[in-house]
């Protein structure tokens, strides 16, 4: 009998002590279900969709990176993020056509080529290399996510954390780019953790996390050329720090040492991400500078960038050169063509960006309720740090700061996108206002109800944007289609060009007549002609039986051919009042020709 009952305790205090453990750990248990919700989600879109227009090109240069060392092509980006996303490719061994160098041409052409010669040798694993590509990244987003809740947990709880990982994880444009094997998300988690160890090295200077924060630093410029924003951040408190030593009763030498150590850690992850490669930066390799510069002061330049090749490789200071000539406006293929970086928004067309771009992006791609928590999280933490003098907002509102300043500078207005790396310190704003409201009592139902709707919203808006996350637009926008309001990867980038070839394909159809980013490259390998809409108007084109046109086409602005503005913009102003056969993801129109 005592055998017996020792049996049935046992497991029952087995149950009683992991029920406990749940209950202390319910938080970390509740935030893991949303993120494991949210992985699930992307991995079922990935398998579905097809690759974007950006990734038929970071793919393969991010296998050329990680197999061959091969940095000469896809040199705008840097290569972290790329390679990461190769990594599965390691097993699939796909056939690596090798990459010649010729005279005269520049790294975008002898990228575009690397590309079409990469996916054309391994045309029969098109869609293994697509999907596994991809899964790393959904890794990342679950890093962003956990990163996320520990410093809403460390800053204002647990409770505050679980609702900042709910805003996160059903969010569509974290759900669209979270999925991407592309840099953007990637950004957003490097920004965060380099704000995240700068505030852990504010709190308790000291060697490990001195070099914490180098390994940050250095790892947010390897993940995108505009991280590069952190580095006057870092100098300015390595500064402050030797200066303040003293008053820590430390010797401002051992602290100079000690950030020269994490200042060396920086260039080490720098150089690694290379493999450490160096050669001399060539004239031909700062094409923006060439076209800006006077010969005098282009020579002082190229010293200058001769000797900071010493120190990191030239591929980072050629790279930051392709996004200054971006930002700039200067054709990185035909410097001389005039054009910049055409963008939409609102109707309205422009080729150098508008500074409130980013703002009215995110009031149009991110869900009401979220814009609507946002917009009160950020009044209420000025609130916080300025009437009630609570510094601890300045670790989110300062960071946050520096990058929508940064941002609405910018003349390169494509994408929602590029403004990821601000979401996350909203996030936590916002799960911190949420749960702020649960803490006041004299509100009490009246704040209740207030985050039940809004939470029930946010859960409606999410089952409401799968799968088509990438062309998510709120209610706002009801009054127009979509392409009227934004153009380029807010509204199409290619991921829906697999359901347009199922489509065709059903019905017979071996090509089709199109106008699609990413379409030229990746709707062949689907066994369906690409025959572009985008020629003169005396060519006379095939006939097929459907016409293909993405949104950001129909708005005009991605309209690549020479000619003035309103020429590009009205090229396909013939479809905008059709009715189309077929509408795919919100981001292609399928017409019937004939």
């Amino acid at each position: 009998m005592a055998v017996e009952s020792w049996t049935v305790i046992e497991p029952w205090r087995a149950l009683v002590a992991m029920l406990r453990w749940a209950r202390v750990h319910r938080a970390e248990l509740l935030s893991a279900a949303l993120l494991a919700t949210m992985a699930l989600q992307m991995l079922a879109v990935i398998a579905r969709k097809s690759i974007t227009n950006d990734e038929v090109v970071s793919i393969p240069a991010g296998y050329y990176h990680l197999a061959a060392g091969n940095f000469q092509i896809s040199v705008d980006h840097p290569p972290l993020t790329k390679m990461y996303a190769a990594l599965p490719l390691l097993f699939i061994q796909p056939n690596e056509p090798p990459i010649t160098v010729r005279p005269g041409e520049g790294a975008l052409l002898r990228t575009l080529r690397a590309q079409e010669e990469f996916w054309s040798a391994n045309a029969s694993h098109f869609a293994a290399i697509s999907f596994w590509s991809r899964v790393p990244m959904i890794a990342l987003a679950l890093a962003l996510g956990v990163l996320i809740f520990i410093y809403t947990r460390q800053l204002f709880g647990r409770r505050a954390a679980v609702f900042a990982v709910f805003l996160f994880s059903l969010e569509p444009t974290v759900l669209a780019h979270g999925r991407t094997a592309l840099n953007d998300l990637p950004a957003a988690l490097a920004y965060l953790l380099f704000f995240f160890t700068l505030h852990a090295y504010i709190k308790a200077p000291g060697l490990r996390r001195a070099l914490t924060l180098g390994l940050a630093t250095g790892l947010a410029i390897m993940t995108k050329f505009s991280m590069a924003m952190v580095v006057p951040v870092f100098i300015l408190v390595a500064a402050i720090s030797i200066w303040m030593a003293p008053r820590r009763g430390e010797a401002r030498g051992r602290t100079a040492w000690r950030m020269g150590l994490a200042t060396l850690t920086t260039i080490l992850v720098i150089n690694a991400a290379y493999y450490f490669q160096g050669q001399p930066p060539q004239e031909t390799e700062f094409r923006w500078l060439t076209s800006i510069l006077s010969t005098s002061h282009f020579s002082e330049v190229m010293i200058g960038a001769r000797a900071l090749s010493r120190l990191v490789p030239t591929y980072l200071l050629s790279g930051i050169d392709a996004v200054l000539a971006r930002n700039s406006g200067i054709d990185a293929v035909l410097p001389s063509k005039g054009y910049g970086q055409t963008a939409s928004l609102l109707g309205t067309y422009s080729d150098t960006g508008w500074w409130y771009y980013f703002p009215a992006a995110f009031a149009l791609k991110t869900t009401i309720p979220f814009l609507l928590t946002s917009v009160a999280a950020l009044a209420w933490a000025l609130w916080r740090l300025f009437i009630k003098r609570e510094k601890l907002f300045l670790f989110l509102l300062v960071p946050l700061g520096i990058y929508v300043l940064v941002s609405m500078k910018s003349h390169i207005n494509i994408g929602i996108r590029h403004f990821l790396p601000a979401f996350p310190f909203l996030f936590i704003l916002g799960g911190a206002f949420l749960d702020w409201l649960l803490k006041q009592r004299r509100a009490g139902q009246v704040a209740l109800m207030v985050v039940v709707l809004l939470s029930g919203w946010i859960v409606v808006e999410a089952v409401r944007a799968y799968p088509n996350h990438m062309s998510y637009m709120n209610e706002l926008t009801w009054r127009h289609p979509h392409w009227y309001y934004l153009s380029d990867s807010n509204i199409e980038w290619g991921d829906d060009v697999a359901d347009l070839a199922n489509y065709l394909r059903a019905r017979g159809e071996t090509k089709v007549r199109a106008a699609l980013l990413g379409g030229w490259a990746t709707l062949p390998r689907y066994d369906v002609d690409y025959i572009s809409l985008l020629v003169p108007a005396d060519v006379q084109l095939p006939e097929t039986r459907y016409v293909a046109i993405g949104a950001s086409f129909l708005n005009g602005s991605t309209v690549a051919i020479t000619g003035p503005g309103p020429q590009r913009q009205d090229f396909f102003s013939q479809y905008r009042d059709r009715k189309p056969e077929a509408v795919f993801g919100n981001s292609i129109y399928l017409y019937l020709e004939k």
